[in-house]
């Protein structure tokens, strides 16, 4: 009980609320184009896609949240994932901004409706595996680190038959369509940052995993790719 009252702390709530919920409305809070329904529908869409996935990860691993929860607080986090991960938050938080003032000032043309409908299927895509990737993976942890407080193992159901990283493709897919459904050509510019940052995490991650996670390097026999079937 002490456990989970430190985890729902004031502070803890602020920040939820923050990444939660304002971060995903930051580009209709500073445009002010109440009348913008594509930056309503993907507030919605990352706000119900957070809800929901982690309502059906808690329901399948209680304990995967109370992991989660503790974002930056692991003692035996890697140490380049310390630097790393808050890069992650804050490049997502300099799209929305970006897509904000874009809007705002009127930096980028229009984008056709196909492109945007094109876009809104595959940050649904993105959502879904993301999602599917976490509701799979009792280990799904914020910060890379070996969980031997939890009896890491390797995962290879669900998407991980098909790629080993597949949060990270779910992510790269999101990430990469919000500027054109946000109709942003300036918002690629911080979406490429997260996009290098993320091919870095992902590299760093598989090579620990491959050093220090027992079973995992048989693995990656089976399952070759990282993020890309038949690419990468």
């Amino acid at each position: 009980m002490n456990n989970q009252q430190r985890l729902i702390s004031p502070g803890v709530i602020v920040q939820m609320l923050f990444f939660i919920v304002v971060i995903p409305f930051l580009p209709l809070l500073i445009s002010r184009r109440w009348n913008w329904w594509e930056a309503w529908v993907y507030a919605i869409i990352s706000i119900l896609g957070f809800a929901i996935s982690r309502m059906l990860a808690a329901r399948r691993h209680p304990d995967l949240i109370t992991e989660r929860a503790r974002f930056m607080q692991h003692a035996n986090a890697k140490p380049w994932d310390k630097l790393l991960a808050p890069f992650l938050g804050l490049g997502g938080g300099l799209v929305m901004l970006v897509a904000g003032l874009d809007a705002l000032f009127g930096w980028s043309p229009m984008f056709s409706l196909p492109l945007k409908i094109l876009s809104l299927l595959i940050i649904l895509a993105g959502y879904a595996l993301g999602s599917y990737a976490l509701i799979e993976n009792r280990f799904f942890s914020g910060m890379v680190r070996l969980q031997t407080d939890r009896g890491h193992q390797v995962v290879s159901s669900g998407p991980y038959r098909w790629m080993r990283h597949p949060g990270y493709a779910g992510a790269l897919l999101t990430y990469l369509a919000t500027p054109l459904f946000l109709n942003s050509g300036w918002a690629f510019l911080p979406t490429v940052f997260i996009a290098i940052l993320m091919l870095i995490r992902t590299n760093l991650e598989d090579r620990f995993l491959q050093d220090e996670l027992e079973g995992y390097c048989d693995y990656v026999k089976r399952v070759c790719y990282r993020l890309l079937p038949g690419i990468w």
